[in-house]
């Protein structure tokens, strides 16, 4: 099961997550709690600021030759420009981690050193710009979650003792009836008991459309009551929401990073020490030839700089960081960035049938008279003795009945005989309802045309049942599952993408392929049992190596498992959903699917863009300096690292407002 938390514990878990981003981040600002103060809040800015006022007055100094004054205004923007760098540095070295802010500040150091403050000061100022930039821009990431956080009311109104009475959310109890007027936000997961209106779900499942809701309807905290007035009976507490459950499992799937994150974190931490070294090298060796010390220290000083792994290690977490947050906005959860990853390279979609490509609902769709009996008597009749089953078929049946407007016979003596039929009597008549076996019993036997009409039902994959009385057939009824409606417009999408569509089904050979037909699916195979599926999951992946499945999360569970990807649809009301799958949509709504898919690859992409522009601007900076390329001064250096870092970041960002294509 997962772990429950309250809203207390949740927004601790928001800052243990800003905790990772310190893990993954080159520079100190990604990591900082939430903001408790003005300092808190605006420390980067006002240190930049403070910088950037004592480098210009350092420089005006300079330029009316005012030499002491000038090396004061330059110890300011120092002290102001590094002081956090230098922080993070000695906490990070306390861990025993040399990261990139050691290599600033020792650069800076480097060149006040050398006589060149200036420089030292352009770089502090540059990595303070910096570190500002890309920690407001990684902010967005987070504020993405804690919008998700504001979407749960603080107070209820509800009706307690024949009192209607304001409380907070966390005094809510099981069984409390809430009131919720037009236009408020739903403070708990309930369901409705009085009253009838059209709630806004898309904070929940990204379902654009308002869904309509009545009595026995389930709705949930966060979403918005649109113009009626309802009274909902709390069925989940506060800490057990659905959206407490989804803002916790995506902080835990941000908190996870994906494998090519983990590889470039293993990297970097032996590329520092390696930077340092080749640095240490670049000194020595140039002195040894007798080369001039002055500038041999200050191209070391540059290579310091430029071959700092900032933008490369960061190049990763802030794709996937957005793109779990924009995913998650738009009723996609994905657990964690190696499911992202996962899904953008599978080829291979294996869905189950019912429940997923239908609607797992069988409705009614032929109602055949024969000797003469009326249909809608036929009808009337079939309901009359299935009203007391509880059988899929036989709620279909009483629908259809209902929806028809028929009256029902009332009947007495119901007996059901399992896998065969039921029957009833009414005005001293036995009444039957079954198959054919259950109808040979009585004797009574179908003419060929009867069983011409069973097997052309049957071939459609319909389930058929014979009505009649212990005299004679009086005709049959035919069944079959509903279509999910954003079945057919999904499996084309995937097609169009390159997609291989396969279901699978524990159903009939023919009602598999009727459905299969009217989908479009490339390939299905049926009457297959739990254990089935999973050795069939496992024969596509050994043809096509990344396969996922999406099934109910419940029958479905060992193939889920054994897929490269598990995806569950309709997770707004199931628990079991958001525990069982890698990756969870929302709404009862399959187009949802195409856009998971898009946004993995695009996410891809986009790692794969960061990863290139990263290694591009380094090795170039790398070389030039080498090269002793003129152009290449320290404070070009930093332009060129720190410029590098936030370029990848506002790339990674972009996945926020990604929007599925059509």
């Amino acid at each position: 099961m997962i772990p429950t938390k309250t809203s207390e514990e949740i927004a601790v878990n928001t800052q243990e997550l800003r905790e990772q981003e310190r893990s993954v981040s080159c520079c100190p600002p990604h990591a900082q709690p939430e903001p408790e103060s003005f300092w808190d809040r605006y420390k980067l800015l006002v240190t930049t600021a403070l910088c950037a006022v004592g480098l210009v007055a350092g420089v005006i100094s300079d330029i009316f030759h005012f030499t002491w004054l000038a090396y004061l205004f330059y110890a300011g923007a120092y002290l102001a420009g590094g002081s956090l760098s230098t922080l993070e540095a000695l906490r990070a070295l306390r861990e025993g981690i040399l990261n990139v802010n050691f290599l600033m500040v020792a650069a800076a150091l480097g060149a006040a050193f050398i006589g060149d403050p200036r420089d030292g000061a352009i770089l502090l100022f540059l990595f303070s710009l910096s570190n500002t930039l890309e920690h407001y821009a990684m902010g967005r990431t987070r504020q993405a979650i804690q919008s998700l956080m504001r979407l749960h009311p603080n107070e209820a109104l509800v009706r307690r003792d024949e009192r209607e009475i304001v409380i907070p959310v966390a005094e809510l109890e099981l069984g409390d009836t809430v009131l919720v007027k037009p236009g408020e936000r739903l403070p708990a997961d309930g369901r409705v008991i009085k009253g009838y209106s059209s709630v806004d779900q898309s904070p929940i499942t990204g379902e654009s459309v308002p869904v309509e809701k009545e009595v026995d309807s389930d709705v949930f905290a966060g979403t918005i009551n649109q113009h009626g007035y309802l009274e909902i009976e709390v069925t989940k507490l506060v800490q057990e929401t659905t959206l407490a459950k989804i803002i916790q499992l995506v902080e835990q799937a941000q908190a996870q990073r994906a494998p090519t994150q983990r590889l470039i974190d293993q990297f970097g931490a032996y590329y520092t020490w390696g930077v340092l070294g080749v640095t240490t090298l670049a000194i020595i060796v140039p002195i040894l030839l007798a080369q001039p010390f002055q500038q041999t220290f200050y191209r070391a000083m540059i290579l310091l700089v430029v071959a700092s792994p900032c933008a490369l290690v960061i190049s990763i977490p802030a794709s996937i960081l957005s793109a779990i947050a924009g995913g998650a906005r738009r009723g996609v959860l994905f657990k964690g960035g190696a499911h992202l990853e996962a899904l953008s390279a599978v080829r291979v979609i294996a869905f189950d049938k019912t429940g997923i490509l239908t609607t797992g609902k069988p409705r009614v769709t032929d109602v055949i008279s024969l000797n003469g009996v009326d249909g809608k008597n036929l009808l009337s009749t079939a309901a009359a003795i299935e009203k007391q089953s509880e059988h899929p078929l036989a709620e279909a049946i009483v629908t259809a009945a209902r929806e028809r407007g028929l009256a029902l016979p009332e009947v007495t003596g119901f007996q059901s005989m399992t896998g065969m039929g039921v029957s009833a009597r009414y005005e001293g008549r036995e009444l039957l309802l079954g198959n054919e076996r259950y109808f040979s019993n009585f004797s009574l036997e179908l003419d060929e045309s009867v069983r011409r009409q069973l097997a052309s039902l049957e071939a459609q994959g319909k389930t058929c049942v014979l009505v009649g009385d212990a005299q004679k057939t009086w005709g049959l009824i035919a069944l079959a599952d509903t279509l999910r409606p954003s079945a057919q417009a999904a499996i084309a999408q995937l097609h169009a993408m390159g997609m291989k569509t396969v279901m699978l089904t524990g159903d009939s050979e023919a009602a598999a392929a009727a459905v299969a037909n009217q989908l479009g699916i490339d390939e299905y195979l049926a009457q297959l049992l739990p254990h089935d599926k999973v050795q069939t999951i496992q024969a596509l992946q050994e043809k096509y190596e990344k396969v996922a499945m999406i099934g109910d999360g419940v029958n479905d569970a060992p193939a889920l498992v054994s897929a490269t990807v598990g995806i569950t649809l309709g997770g707004a009301g199931t628990d079991v959903a958001l525990e069982t799958a890698d990756v969870v949509l929302m709404a009862d709504d399959l187009e949802k699917l195409p856009y998971a898919i898009q946004l993995s690859r695009q996410a891809r992409r986009v790692v794969q863009q960061n990863l290139a522009f990263a290694l591009a601007v380094i090795l170039t900076l790398i070389t030039s300096n080498l090269l002793n390329a003129p152009w290449l001064t320290l404070p070009l250096g930093v332009v060129g690292h720190e410029g590098s870092t936030v370029t990848v970041v506002l790339n990674g960002l972009r996945l926020l407002g990604y929007k599925p294509k059509s």
